[in-house]
C-alpha cells in the first residue's frame, strides 16, 4: 500500500508500453509478410514470448547485473556481456530496416492478388524471437533502473503487455493501410538500431533525445495523415461520374491545366499506344455524354425536312421521293403544328390507296420533350419511341429541333452525314472548314483543344460561340483569334453565320506572338 510503488507501478507500465510500441510495430511489419491466416496467430505468439522472455530475464535479474562485468577490451573500448547483446541486436535492427526499406523503396515487396510470395511462417517467428530478445534486453534495463521490487516489475511488463495484446490487431491495420506509417517505423528501428550499437561502445544516448525525434516525426506524420484525409474527403464529394471521367480522360492523353508540355505530350504518346484515335473520341463522347444539353445533339429548325399536310398527294409524293430521310413530321402549314410522325414508305402507301393525310398522321402522334431534358433522360424516351424521332419544343410550344437514335449516336462516335448533307467540318489546306451549326463537342475533340466547351453557356454550336464572342452579328471576312484558334467568317445569310474558317496556330508560333 506504499504510494511509492503504485506511483513506480504506473510510471512502469507506460513506460514498458512506450518501450513495446517499436516492437509490436516491427511484429506487425514482419507478420504482414505472412498469408492473412497466419498474420494474427504470428503477432500473438511474438507478443506472448515477449512476455515469457521479459519476465524471464527479471527472474534473473542478478545475472542481468553481472553482464555489465567487462570481459574484453580492444583499444580503448572495453565490451561486457550486455554491450555485446546491444552491439548484435543494433547490427541486426540496421540490417532488417535497410532491408525492408530496399524492399518497400523498390516496390518489390508484393504485387498483390494471389502471385504474391509469403515468408514461412517460422521463420518470421524466428525473427519475432529476435527482435523480442533485443526490445526485452532495453524494456528490462530500464524497470531495473527505475525500481527494485520484483515482483513490481514483472506487474508492470504483465500490464503493458495485456494492453498491446488488446491493441495489436487495430495497431497492425492501420500500419499495413499506411504504407508512410510503415517506412516512418523502419526509420525509428535505423535510430534504435544506432542508439544500440553507440551504447554498446559506450556512449550512453539519453533516451529523451530519441522518444523526442519519433514524437516529432509521429507529429509530422499525423499532419499529413489529416491532410490526405481532408483531400480524400474534398475528392469523395465530386461527383463519380466526374472523377471516373477525369481519371479516364488522363488516361487517353488528356491535358489538365497545371501539366507542363514535356508530361502532355508523354502521356498523349501513352494513349495514342494503347487507344486508337476513334476509340479516344467515343470514349470521350460516353463521357461528355452526361454533361451535354439535347440543344448540342438535336437537329436545330432550320434544318428539319417535313412535310405540310395542305399541299397536293402530287407534291407530297415528289417530297419523299427526293428526300433520303425515313422519318418526317406531318405539320399543318407550320413546323409549329405536328400532327405526327410517320416513316416515308407507310406515307407513301397511304397516298397510292387515297388516305386522307391528316388522318393517317394523327395515328402516330409526336413524342415532343422539353429542350430542358438531359441526354442521359432521352435515352429512355427514345426507347419508348421505338425508332421514331422526337420533337423538342420550348416553354413557348415552338419547335425547336428534333432527335433520333442516331444523333445520341453521333454524340458519341462522331457525324454521319446523310445523302444530302456535307460534313460539317472538312479539312481545308492548313485548316478547315466548318458549318456555323458544327457541334462544338464535336469541334472540340477534332481540333484537340479545352477552350471551346462552357458548362455555363446557352449555345451549343459554332455559330453561337462566335457570336458570344463577338458580341455582334459578325461580317463576311471578319477575323475572330481565340489563340490558338482564329476564326474567319466566310459567309453569312439572314443573320446566320453560314461557314467558317478555322486555322490553328503551332504551339511556338503561339508562344512567339505572346
Amino acid at each position: 500500500m506504499d504510494p511509492s510503488i503504485w506511483v513506480g507501478l504506473l510510471t512502469l507500465v507506460v513506460l514498458e508500453i512506450v518501450l513495446g510500441i517499436d516492437n509490436l510495430v516491427f511484429i506487425a511489419i514482419l507478420a504482414d509478410k505472412l498469408p492473412p491466416k497466419q498474420r494474427d496467430k504470428a503477432r500473438i505468439i511474438g507478443l506472448s514470448l515477449a512476455l515469457i522472455m521479459r519476465l524471464g530475464l527479471l527472474s534473473l535479474i542478478s545475472w542481468m547485473v553481472k553482464l555489465t562485468t567487462p570481459l574484453f577490451s580492444i583499444a580503448q573500448f572495453s565490451f561486457s556481456g550486455r554491450d555485446l547483446i546491444l552491439l548484435l541486436g543494433g547490427i541486426f535492427l540496421l540490417f532488417k530496416a535497410t532491408t525492408e526499406l530496399h524492399e518497400r523503396l523498390e516496390g518489390q515487396e508484393s504485387h498483390g492478388g494471389h502471385n504474391r510470395g509469403y515468408a514461412s511462417f517460422w521463420s518470421v517467428v524466428a525473427q519475432i524471437v529476435v527482435l523480442d530478445a533485443v526490445f526485452s534486453l532495453d524494456a528490462v534495463i530500464t524497470a531495473v533502473g527505475m525500481v527494485n521490487n520484483l515482483a513490481v516489475m514483472m506487474t508492470a511488463v504483465v500490464i503493458a503487455m495485456g494492453v498491446m495484446l488488446l491493441a495489436s490487431k487495430s495497431l497492425t491495420r492501420f500500419v499495413n493501410n499506411h504504407p508512410t506509417v510503415v517506412v516512418l517505423c523502419l526509420s525509428f528501428l535505423l535510430m534504435i538500431g544506432l542508439s544500440l550499437i553507440a551504447e554498446g561502445f559506450g556512449f550512453h544516448i539519453p533516451k529523451g533525445y530519441l522518444y523526442a525525434a519519433i514524437g516529432f516525426s509521429i507529429l509530422i506524420e499525423l499532419f499529413n495523415q489529416i491532410a490526405r484525409r481532408n483531400f480524400l474527403k474534398s475528392q469523395s464529394n465530386r461527383p463519380l461520374r466526374e472523377r471516373t471521367a477525369e481519371a479516364i480522360q488522363r488516361l487517353m492523353g488528356g491535358k489538365r491545366q497545371n501539366q507542363d508540355e514535356n508530361h502532355a505530350e508523354e502521356s498523349s504518346q501513352r494513349a495514342s499506344e494503347t487507344f486508337a484515335e476513334e476509340e479516344r473520341h467515343m470514349i470521350s463522347g460516353v463521357l461528355t455524354l452526361a454533361s451535354r444539353s439535347l440543344r448540342s445533339i438535336m437537329t436545330p429548325r432550320t434544318e428539319i425536312s417535313w412535310v405540310d399536310s395542305e399541299r397536293s398527294p402530287a407534291e407530297i409524293r415528289l417530297q419523299l421521293l427526293d428526300t433520303p430521310h425515313s422519318l418526317f413530321p406531318i405539320c399543318r402549314h407550320s413546323l409549329d403544328d405536328v400532327i405526327g410522325v410517320v416513316r416515308a414508305k407507310d406515307l407513301l402507301v397511304a397516298l397510292e390507296n387515297g388516305e386522307n393525310i391528316v388522318a393517317f398522321a394523327e395515328k402516330t402522334p409526336p413524342i415532343v420533350v422539353p429542350e430542358t431534358m438531359d441526354v442521359i433522360n432521352l435515352l429512355a424516351v427514345l426507347r419508348r419511341a421505338r425508332g421514331r424521332l422526337v420533337v423538342v419544343g420550348n416553354e413557348f410550344g415552338v419547335i425547336q429541333g428534333l432527335v433520333t437514335p442516331l444523333d445520341v449516336l453521333e454524340a458519341i462516335a462522331g457525324e454521319f452525314p446523310d445523302e444530302d448533307e456535307t460534313p460539317d467540318l472538312i479539312v481545308d489546306g492548313d485548316g478547315w472548314i466548318a458549318k456555323g451549326g458544327t457541334d462544338l463537342h464535336l469541334l472540340q475533340q477534332l481540333l484537340d483543344t479545352d477552350d471551346l466547351v462552357s458548362p455555363t453557356a446557352d449555345y451549343a454550336s459554332l455559330a453561337g460561340f462566335l457570336l458570344a464572342q463577338s458580341g455582334q452579328m459578325p461580317e463576311a471576312g471578319e477575323i475572330i483569334s481565340l489563340p490558338p484558334l482564329t476564326f474567319e467568317i466566310i459567309d453569312v445569310s439572314e443573320y446566320r453565320i453560314d461557314r467558317v474558317r478555322i486555322t490553328k496556330a503551332k504551339m511556338n508560333e503561339w508562344d512567339e506572338g505572346e
